[in-house]
């Protein structure tokens, strides 16, 4: 690929993978610049990319890259100093905190490497928490929450408390979280970050089937490029440009890769299990 993408070339890759004509992102010339002092940050250099209805892509780069910028920028957490974002078709570049904030209750919703979970407050009430906040009966709150937790195969825990689930499970509510208020658009930031190889790809496996039976468009952000290769494509930042956007290649299918990997109870067996819960652990 070239050096910095042209729109063209960046937006042919989504393009081929597209559901509708419109775009669900569409960046032209995204600037974002840090002032330090007297010492400026170009953070992101005049990125132009379109990303479709239905796609599922991963962005990869390393620390500094500019990737968790783009993201901030996409989930409408962060504004570009220069350059202009839409979002099914509306600018939202120019919008207020407030109008922002409405944006991301009603068409964004959020997964991050840390769960974020309440600790005194069970899956269930976890799960409610953004239909609070955006005015949801309490009636149709806990309906959408429980539809929700049964989505990601919780429904049994709906009871439960975060110290009472594992590792997996607590990123299980935290999806089924984002999911509550039905976005059109699932940001995930790091989700497999702190779980066992078999979790990560279980965790995958849920986001294939929300983007391919419910259509949902996912975007994840990973350093891990055999997370990546669950996705459909894949885009690489390297100093604030974007340096490959490209179709996968022999894409990994979660629900095949899941039955190759050990059990955890033959985990246990084999003597792996790791309490610290990291990517050799057992923990799920």
């Amino acid at each position: 690929m070239s050096e910095n993408l042209s729109v063209s070339q960046a937006s042919a890759v989504g393009a081929s993978l597209a559901v509708d004509d419109t775009p669900t992102i569409r960046l032209e010339g995204i600037y974002k610049t840090y002032d330090l002092g007297e010492v400026q940050v170009h953070a992101l250099r005049g990125i132009s990319l379109d990303i479709y209805r239905g796609e599922f892509v991963a962005i990869m780069g390393a620390s500094g890259s500019g990737k968790s910028t783009l993201m901030n920028i996409v989930g409408c957490l962060d504004k570009p100093t220069r350059g202009r974002y839409f979002l099914d078709g509306k600018d939202v570049s120019v919008l207020s905190r407030h109008d922002l904030a409405k944006i991301r209750s009603q068409k964004i919703g959020f997964v991050f490497q840390q769960f974020n979970l309440l600790s005194r407050t069970s899956a269930l009430e976890n799960v409610e928490l953004p239909t609070i906040y955006a005015g949801v009966p309490p009636a149709e709150r806990e309906r959408r929450a429980r539809e929700a937790l049964a989505r990601v195969g919780l429904s049994e825990r709906t009871g439960h408390f975060p110290s009472q689930l594992s590792g997996g499970q607590q990123q299980r509510v935290a999806i089924a979280r984002a999911l509550v208020n039905n976005p059109s658009l699932l940001l995930a930031d790091e989700p497999t970050g702190n779980l066992d190889s078999r979790t990560s790809v279980e965790i995958m496996d849920i986001f294939q089937r929300l983007n391919s039976e419910h259509g949902l468009t996912v975007v994840i952000v990973t350093h891990e490029p055999d997370i990546a290769q669950y996705a459909k494509r894949a885009i690489e930042f390297r100093d604030g440009r974007m340096k490959k956007d490209v179709l996968i290649q022999n894409r990994s299918i979660a629900a095949e890769v899941l039955p190759t990997l050990p059990s955890p109870d033959e985990d246990l067996v084999q003597g792996v299990e790791n309490p610290n819960g990291s990517r050799n652990g057992a923990a799920h």
